[in-house]
């Protein structure tokens, strides 16, 4: 399929076995350092000063999808995201016949790095953290829970859809939009959900951990809220053209009476 595919533009169809591998690889990495953060947060550990926050999951999580964008982009499109995938496919920009293979790799590269999460941090992170599975706050219903999973991969989805697909985005800004959107979902679901906003970030860790605290919100929500960016921006906003430049005001017109006058002639 020619045109700009995923976030860098990159060409899945030349190589199909080469593009999963890159999508297990970048959801692997991805979960890694994300559920690693928060895994830790979790525990009290700490590096060189307090133990990491609510803002270092965010950023965690940002800054890792802004680096695989930029290094896998070309590969695979760099999804690690089955609403990055799904979204994609249902407006057309990804084909449906890659579909299963991207989500098997998603799914196994997530078990991967939970596992990965577990011999790293011990025992404490699996029967305590539950090597980083998501799950409501105290107080929050499952459909807050839901609407905010939705949110965040509509957010990202969106900003997504728009620098893979428009060529009128600038090339290379994949990258660190892509990146900071996470970043921003992260902390908006965070204090309801935990903020995922990818199915499988929740799935792996859950499948290793054998807890799946309200796992229809972190599977439905994001696909959902994935498919609705997608076609809000490639139906609609995408058809879209920038207004053009107001026209130049025009000079006041010239007050003859005040002008100044030359000598009369004699």
């Amino acid at each position: 399929m020619s045109g700009r595919q995923g976030l860098a533009g990159g060409s899945q169809s030349a190589n199909m076995v080469r593009a999963a591998t890159a999508e297990a690889v970048g959801t692997f990495l991805l979960v890694l350092v994300g559920t690693a953060v928060a895994t830790a947060a979790t525990l009290g550990k700490n590096t060189a000063g307090p133990a990491y926050d609510s803002l270092a999951i965010a950023l965690s999580f940002g800054l890792v999808l802004a680096a695989l964008v930029a290094a896998l982009g070309p590969t695979s499109g760099a999804h690690v995201n089955p609403a990055v995938t799904v979204g994609l496919a249902v407006t057309g920009r990804f084909p449906w016949r890659y579909v299963p293979a991207y989500l098997i790799a998603q799914v196994l590269g997530a078990v991967l790095a939970a596992l990965a999460v577990w011999g790293a941090y011990g025992q404490r992170a699996y029967t305590v953290a539950h090597l980083g599975t998501p799950a409501p706050v105290h107080g929050a219903t499952d459909l807050q829970g839901f609407l905010v999973e939705a949110l965040i991969a509509f957010l990202l989805v969106f900003v997504v859809t728009a620098v893979a697909t428009d060529p009128r985005v600038p090339p290379g800004s994949g990258a660190v939009a892509a990146g900071f959107a996470l970043a921003a979902g992260v902390l908006l679901g965070g204090p309801i959900s935990g903020g995922a906003g990818n199915p499988t970030r929740a799935l792996g860790p859950m499948l290793v951990s054998g807890v799946y605290p309200s796992v229809t919100i972190y599977l439905l929500g994001p696909l959902i809220g994935g498919i609705a960016g997608a076609v809000l921006y490639d139906r609609f906003i995408a058809e879209a053209a920038t207004p053009p430049p107001a026209p130049a005001p025009l000079p006041p017109p010239r007050d003859l009476r005040s002008a100044p006058r030359g000598p009369r002639g004699r």
